[in-house]
């Protein structure tokens, strides 16, 4: 489970019910079934309304992907994997890296260099590998402009809450200590309105475009690794063309490794 995103969650209720709490509002206010309805209920229906049967339906998958920490390789790793194929492929040849390939875990660099040991021509390579990643970044995309949509509306749907509440709190204005709490809870509504489009789902639209990025720039990396080794280029020189599509800090850990095998080889 990716616990950093339940510690947010968690230190966001936290940070309401603390400062409630400071401000000495009575905490007990939040527990308004009225609102969690409103927002709940109203926000999925107005998701239900924004989006296909399917792209709904695919909610609770793309939540269970959110909370579940899926194991990415390593951008650097992959390129020295690349590196060292493509010493055997220069040394043995391209088909000495079927038995690599057979041994990968990774569909997607499966795929792609399955074809290079077939023969495919380049362009055809690059062609099929792309269209799998616009593929996969469309679906990631409308999975984020799912949650995207939720936190527009959640925050709007906390205005009705709180219309609807003061309405039902003016029916009462000759008791004046009961038209004070039903004020009260009326902005409850308001309030998990609020929480839940700016502290959950536009953050969490934020994380599932983030994974997206990670996860499409190491397919990229993929892809000009396995024509690098097609086009039988030098080890060192696609390390080097590799590792401009890092950030520093991977970059220097590329380097770093680099320097500690030239100093054994020393």
């Amino acid at each position: 489970m990716d616990i950093f995103l339940v510690i947010g969650i968690v230190v966001g209720l936290l940070a309401i019910v603390v400062g409630m709490a400071v401000k000495g509002a009575d905490v007990s206010v939040l527990m308004n079934p009225a609102a969690m309805i409103i927002i709940l209920i109203g926000t999925t229906a107005a998701v239900m309304n924004s989006f296909p049967r399917k792209e709904f339906l695919n909610i609770p998958k793309i939540i269970g992907a959110l909370f579940r920490e899926k194991k990415h390789e390593d951008p650097a790793s992959i390129i020295e994997m690349i590196a060292e194929m493509s010493q055997t492929a220069r040394k043995d040849g391209l088909l000495s890296l079927e038995q690599t390939m057979q041994n990968m875990e990774n569909p997607f660099m499966k795929k792609g260099l399955g074809m290079v040991i077939d023969g495919i021509e380049q362009e055809y390579i690059r062609e099929v590998l792309n269209s799998e990643i616009d593929s996969m970044e469309e679906r990631h995309r409308a999975g984020a402009s799912v949650f995207t949509s939720a936190g527009s509306y959640a925050p709007t749907l906390g205005v009705l809450g709180a219309v609807i509440g003061l309405i039902g709190a003016l029916g009462n204005l000759n008791d004046i200590e009961k038209l004070g709490h039903m004020i009260a809870a009326a902005f409850v509504a308001t309030l998990y309105g609020i929480f839940v489009g700016y502290v959950v789902c536009h953050p969490v639209a934020t994380r599932l475009k983030r994974k997206s990025h990670e996860e499409i720039n190491s397919m990229r990396i993929m892809v000009e690794g396995i024509l690098s080794i097609q086009a039988g280029e030098n080890p060192k020189s696609i390390k080097m063309k590799l590792a401009g599509m890092l950030n520093p800090k991977e970059r220097a850990s590329i380097d770093d490794e680099s320097k500690g095998k030239s100093n054994k080889g020393e």
